[in-house]
């Protein structure tokens, strides 16, 4: 079963959620939605990345990931929760947050392609890393709109 294949059977509620705040999402729902939803898939897959990095037979080969997983994570965890919250979202916060993310997704998933071919949990998060970069490019291109 292909990620995305994978990704539709996910049922998360940070749609039923945003549509129940009296205020509406501060931006385009559908990305929101997206975004926020790939920045904690994100958040779990690099730490599970990471955790699995430490388990390796050549773990001192791992340490850029390593480290590199677990800086994505808690970013990714930060930018979750931010876009979340949309009582007096601030869009200027918003777009920084969010294009750090992008950032930390990239450097991560570049660092996890490195090591693709020899460890399965790296491909998993590179895939996701790029899904979660995909998502904030999305948000980032409505919010400078």
């Amino acid at each position: 079963m292909a990620l995305e294949e994978r990704r539709e059977k996910v049922v998360t509620h940070a749609k039923q959620i945003l549509e129940t705040h009296p205020r509406g999402p501060a931006i385009e729902a559908v990305a929101l939605i997206a975004c926020i939803d790939a920045c904690f898939d994100c958040a779990q897959s690099c730490t599970a990345c990471a955790d699995a990095d430490l388990g390796e037979d050549d773990v001192d080969t791992m340490i850029r990931c390593i480290r590199l997983c677990l800086d994505c994570s808690d970013v990714c965890k930060a930018t979750g929760q931010i876009l979340t919250r949309q009582t007096e979202f601030e869009p200027e916060l918003a777009r920084s947050v969010v294009q750090t993310c992008a950032l930390a997704c990239r450097i991560c998933r570049e660092e996890c392609e490195r090591h693709a071919n020899h460890h399965e949990h790296c491909r998993i998060c590179e895939d996701v890393c790029r899904v979660c970069e995909q998502a904030c490019d999305r948000v980032l291109s409505i919010l400078a709109a």
